[in-house]
């Protein structure tokens, strides 16, 4: 399969004719069962039909994933919720009026218009409406309803660059659209409304304070701080390895002093065993590691930095051929709740006390 490479320019206000045009035939193609990759304002997304029971297949397929692992229905505009939830309560309204448009994934009852095949067989439905203006652009293009987990192979980290997405996708799908770095980094928050109370399976920007703001009361159900059970996905991310870089990660907790020194000396001995190494780390601790490869992805203070540069660095150690990884760990609070989530599961749940 040829894979169309269909660039825009962010940054500015609107599209141009020559993008109106692409978007139009990047919709068409979805249309037509296709499946298109795409920015939004959390990682690059995988589109398909979500009406369309072979679409999803084809999005399954395209990404080697289980399908058992739901897929996030996107739309436009807030009214459409209404035609694949059977039942839309009162808390999912104030939370898209709060959160909308933007990185929030709800749960609610399926309507029967959407087939199981988009929801992994389950009675739920996963709805998103994003705030990226081409993500937008190209669901009302597509006929409103676009199904799509992250534009990557199953298990790797999620793309915030076409690059990795053509690295992953190309001759697998027919079109992806080029709309530069995305902005968030971490894929959205996902809120199971069908329970009482509410409950967060998988942690992002939006933070289990900003819902509970809103909500009241809001429990965790995070698989990502213990080794994944058996049992059908509530959610996309909640059973499978997930954002894994090929080389092995592993988290060190401890304090900054014994980490750094833990890593320093487990560096040493691995490239003495003919090992590449590699560490994630703050800002903070800028030049006290001596490993081969250091990304540092931004400082404590800003936790907004790490999530937006945590994925690309799990990729550039692909791209560097590093084999051993570690990484500083993050507060189990707030956005750090969900950095620690991409983390654990990237990690295997590899983690080391020093």
């Amino acid at each position: 399969m040829e894979t169309e490479i269909i660039r825009i320019e962010q940054g500015r206000e609107g599209f141009t004719e020559a993008e109106e045009e692409a978007l139009l035939r990047a919709g068409r193609i979805i249309k037509e069962g296709g499946l298109v990759a795409f920015p939004t304002e959390t990682v690059y997304g995988l589109g398909g039909d979500a009406l369309n029971p072979g679409s999803s297949r084809k999005i399954y397929a395209a990404k080697g994933r289980p399908s058992d692992n739901p897929l996030i229905v996107h739309i436009c505009r807030f009214k459409d919720i209404y035609a694949i939830a059977r039942r839309v309560p009162e808390a999912a309204v104030k939370l898209a009026e709060a959160f909308w448009p933007g990185p929030l994934t709800m749960i609610l009852p399926r309507s029967e218009r959407v087939p199981l095949e988009t929801t992994g067989g389950l009675d739920t439905v996963a709805v998103r409406l994003p705030s990226h203006p081409v993500a937008r652009k190209l669901i009302e293009c597509g006929g409103g309803y676009v199904a799509a987990p992250s534009a990557n192979l199953s298990g790797k980290p999620s793309p915030t660059l076409a690059k990795y997405v053509i690295e992953d996708m190309e001759g697998r799908v027919e079109a992806i659209v080029d709309g530069g770095e995305v902005g968030i980094g971490l894929e959205s928050t996902i809120v199971d409304l069908t329970v009482e109370p509410p409950q967060i399976l998988r942690p992002g920007y939006v933070t289990k304070e900003k819902l509970e703001r809103l909500l009241g009361q809001v429990d965790t159900d995070d698989p990502s701080m213990s080794p994944e059970g058996g049992g059908a996905p509530r959610a996309p991310g909640m059973k499978y390895r997930h954002y894994a870089p090929r080389g092995s990660l592993m988290v060190v907790e401890g304090t900054p002093e014994r980490v750094a020194a833990y890593v320093n000396r487990q560096a040493a001995f691995q490239r003495a065993a003919g090992e590449k190494t590699g560490v994630i780390a703050t800002e903070e601790m800028h030049g006290q590691y001596g490993a081969d490869v250091i990304k540092y992805i931004g400082s404590r203070d800003d936790e907004e930095s790490i999530a937006r540069n945590l994925f690309a660095a799990l990729r550039e150690f692909d791209d560097e051929n590093v084999t051993i990884i570690y990484s500083e760990s993050f507060s189990s609070e707030g956005l750090g709740q969900a950095i620690m989530n991409r983390l654990l599961k990237a990690a295997g749940h590899q983690v080391i006390q020093v």
